[in-house]
C-alpha cells in the first residue's frame, strides 16, 4: 500500500472571455498542477495568470499539451504522423516551460491532455513521439500516464521518469481505458463512490470496471477534472477521504523518488 499520492488537475483552461473551472479554489487543494498550454485550451495570458496562482500556492506544475482542436476542447482523436505529435507536444511544453521560468517556476512533468492522452494510452509509436519529444527538452521531467498505459511503457522503455495516474471522476473499461465520454458510466458523479473508488486504488490497486469486474490499478496520482461540475467537491472529498484513512497527497516529485 501506498502512504503518499499526488492529487492532480487539470486547470488554466480558460480562454479569453471564457472561463472554465474554478481554479482559484482548486488550485491550493491538489499537489500538481496539469496547465493547459494553448492548443486544447488556454491562451498566453491565461498561462501567465494561472502561474502566478500556482506559484502562490507553492503547488508542482505540469505543462498539458493537447491536439490543436480549441473548437472541440482537444476531446476530438486526430490522425498524426509521428513528427507533428513530437512538434505539436514540444510547441506546448517549450511555451509553458518558458513562461514558468520567467515566473520563477520550474515544470516537474507532462501530462497529455484529452484525445491525445486517449490515443497514447493504446498506441506506442504515438506515445514514443510524445515521450522524445519531452525528452529533448529537459530528461528530468515526469512523463504523466494512464496506468497500464502504452504511455507509460514507452517512457519506462526511454529510461524517463514516469508516473502512474487513475481517476476520480471517469468509469473505466476492463482493458483499463476510461469510458468514452459518450458512453454511459464515463463519469462518475456521486462523490462519496468517487472517494470510495479513490481510496479503494491507493490501498488495493483495484478498480471496478463499468461491467463490474475488478481490475488492477497503480495510482501514483489522482485527477480530478477541473471542468467538471463537481469539480471542487471531489478534490475536498478525496483530500478528507485519504486523511482519514493515513494516506499523505504529495507532489509527483517525491511519489517518483520513491520508486512507487
Amino acid at each position: 500500500m501506498l502512504n503518499k499520492v499526488d492529487l492532480n488537475s487539470d486547470l488554466g483552461e480558460s480562454f479569453g472571455n471564457y472561463t472554465i473551472g474554478n481554479d482559484d479554489k482548486i488550485i491550493p487543494l491538489v499537489s500538481s498542477t496539469n496547465v493547459a498550454c494553448g492548443f486544447h485550451a488556454a491562451d498566453p495570458v491565461v498561462m501567465a495568470d494561472t502561474i502566478i496562482k500556482v506559484k502562490a500556492a507553492k503547488v508542482a506544475i505540469g505543462a498539458h499539451p493537447g491536439v490543436p482542436d480549441l473548437m472541440g476542447f482537444g476531446r476530438r482523436n486526430m490522425s498524426l504522423t509521428f513528427m507533428e505529435a513530437k512538434s505539436y507536444v514540444q510547441y506546448q511544453v517549450s511555451a509553458l516551460m518558458g513562461m514558468a521560468k520567467a515566473g520563477g517556476l520550474s515544470l516537474q512533468h507532462v501530462k497529455p491532455h484529452g484525445a491525445l492522452y486517449n490515443m497514447a494510452a493504446t498506441d506506442y509509436t504515438l506515445s514514443l513521439a510524445i515521450c522524445q519529444a519531452v525528452r529533448e527538452l529537459d530528461e528530468n521531467l515526469i512523463i504523466l500516464g494512464l496506468s497500464g498505459s502504452e504511455l507509460v511503457r514507452a517512457a519506462s522503455d526511454l529510461k524517463m521518469k514516469v508516473a502512474c495516474e487513475v481517476f476520480a471522476d471517469r468509469g473505466y473499461e476492463e482493458d483499463g481505458t476510461l469510458v468514452r465520454r459518450s458512453k454511459d458510466g464515463a463519469f462518475i458523479h456521486d462523490e462519496k463512490e468517487a472517494v470510495a473508488r479513490v481510496v479503494r486504488m491507493v490501498k488495493a490497486g483495484k478498480v471496478a470496471a463499468i461491467t463490474g469486474k475488478d481490475i488492477n490499478i497503480k495510482a501514483d496520482s489522482i485527477c480530478v477534472h477541473g471542468d467538471g461540475e463537481k469539480a471542487l467537491l471531489f478534490v475536498e472529498k478525496i483530500r478528507a477521504g485519504l486523511a482519514e484513512v493515513g494516506i499523505k497527497i504529495a507532489p509527483l516529485s517525491e511519489i517518483v523518488e520513491l520508486g512507487n
